[in-house]
Order: C-alpha cells, then sequence, then structure tokens
C-alpha cells in the first residue's frame, strides 16, 4: 500500500528540531512507496526556508532527484474536484494543497495519508473510502 505525503508532515522530516520529527522520520522510513505530490513543494519550499532554511530545502530536492521520494503530479481533473473540495468545505477554512492531495488519493485509490494536519484531514470524507488512515 502507499501512501501521498503532506507539507507539515515533510516539513517535520526536514526539520530535526520540529518536535514531531522522529515520529514522521520514522513514518516516512516504514512506507514502501511513498508518493510526493508536486503541488506541495511551493508551500513546502516556502515553510522550509522560513524554518530550516536553504540548505536544507535544497537538500531534499536533491533526494528527491536522487529517487528517495516519487514526485506524482495533479491532472487537470484533480484540480476541478479540489475545487469542488474546497467549496464543500469552505467553513473549516481547508487549504488547496489538502484538497488536490485528497482529489489525487481519489483518483489513484490511496486511502493512506502522511501528515500532521489531523484536523482538515479527519474531517474530509474521500468518495473513494469512509476516511483516510493518517500516519504518523
Amino acid at each position: 500500500m502507499t501512501a501521498l505525503l503532506d507539507t507539515g508532515f515533510l516539513l517535520a522530516v526536514i526539520s530535526p528540531n520540529d518536535k514531531l520529527h522522529r515520529a514522521c522520520a520514522d513514518a516516512l522510513e516504514n512506507e514502501p512507496e511513498p508518493l510526493l505530490p508536486a503541488a506541495i513543494l511551493t508551500e513546502l519550499a516556502y515553510m522550509t526556508l522560513r524554518e530550516a532554511g536553504h540548505a536544507a530545502f535544497v537538500r531534499f530536492m536533491r533526494a528527491v532527484f536522487d529517487g528517495e521520494l516519487s514526485l506524482v503530479f495533479a491532472n487537470e481533473s484533480d484540480l476541478v474536484r479540489a475545487t469542488d473540495i474546497m467549496e464543500k468545505y469552505a467553513d473549516s477554512r481547508i487549504d488547496f494543497v489538502d484538497c488536490i492531495i485528497t482529489a489525487m488519493a481519489e483518483r489513484l485509490n490511496i486511502s493512506r495519508i502522511l501528515t500532521v494536519d489531523q484536523r482538515h484531514f479527519r474531517l474530509l470524507r474521500p468518495s473513494h473510502i469512509t476516511a483516510f488512515d493518517i500516519l504518523p
């Protein structure tokens, strides 16, 4: 089984001083085929530059280029579905990246999300399953 990765989760992996670093790093290491949604990279870059610096983000991207994580890209139907999800959950103030991850999970039939955003991903009801399996 595979999982999609969320921004905050990867920020914790990248940042050794993050209180969730060990739990997230362990969860990532134990995930057989984690998928990195390309849609999170801009948000991850912003947060990593702010929290851990340029060198940390460059190291992360080099690891991606070396094949440690597989990039997966949103398509137009994912963006349409993400917009629908965002509209449906507008009262929760869910962000677009979470909606894209949800849309991609539906398309790829993925039930596992590696995230530290428990609130939003527990609230979401994807169309292909009752609820996401959330780690760590």
